[in-house]
């Protein structure tokens, strides 16, 4: 037996506008030059950042494409001094596993030029962190499940938008992959559904931060594309 579905309800292109293509390179190059300046930082400042700010960062990670435009993502804000300290904790003591023994040499020769350790005071010392979650399926008015599509590839394209719309907001940010990851569901009061898969650290540089070099070499371009 076969399915039938109603089509689909079309409307116009909204807001596309077209540009000169002096225009696009001019635009393309400089996102290129202002993404270039995005760095990984480790050292934060404590000082509040607007929540407004923060809001419209999401919404712009919300605007991602997703597999069947389901949006399997949450967002997670976290500011609650007591909370940041108890992810902390929590991350360092898987932190200290993977660092003594539960990594493997080569991860660990691997992350040496970052300078990174199972020490991560950037939890607690940030003004915020939004925990990313991936709705592994979902749950309709009636509880019952349904399936999500694309799931990984959905949720990771809507962190590249968080990130890229952070930065652009004058925002420093650190992905952080404690692993296992189990605690943030109980600390964020989220459903089993619902699977973290980064931490996301935010807000402004500290004086006088330093970052490694190594976090600043990018490969060139031939080396990351290709032309059929």
């Amino acid at each position: 037996m076969t399915t039938t579905f109603a089509p689909p309800v079309m409307e116009a292109l909204p807001h596309y506008q077209e540009l000169s293509p002096a225009q696009m390179l001019e635009r393309a190059q400089a996102r290129y030059q202002s993404l270039l300046r995005r760095r990984t930082v480790r050292d934060f400042d404590s000082r509040p950042v607007d929540r407004a700010v923060i809001e419209h960062c999401l919404l712009a990670a919300g605007t991602a494409p997703s597999g069947a435009n389901q949006q399997p993502w949450h967002f997670a804000v976290i500011t609650d001094t007591a909370r940041k300290q108890e992810i902390r904790a929590a991350a360092e003591e898987e932190e200290r596993a993977f660092y003594a023994g539960r990594a493997p040499e080569e991860w660990l020769r691997a992350l040496a030029p970052l300078g990174t350790d199972a020490s991560k005071p950037f939890l607690e010392e940030a003004p915020l962190l939004i925990c990313i979650f991936a709705q592994k399926y979902g749950i309709d008015a009636s509880g019952e499940r349904f399936s999500h599509y694309y799931v990984p590839e959905s949720v990771g394209i809507a962190t590249g938008f968080l990130i890229s719309a952070l930065h652009e907001a004058g925002l420093a940010s650190l992905t952080h992959t404690p692993s296992p990851m189990g605690f943030l569901n109980r600390i964020c009061m989220r459903p089993d559904n619902e699977k973290p898969v980064i931490l996301l650290v935010v807000g402004h540089p500290k004086a006088g931060c330093q970052v490694p070099v190594h976090g600043g070499i990018k490969k060139p371009l031939e080396q990351i594309s290709s032309w059929l």
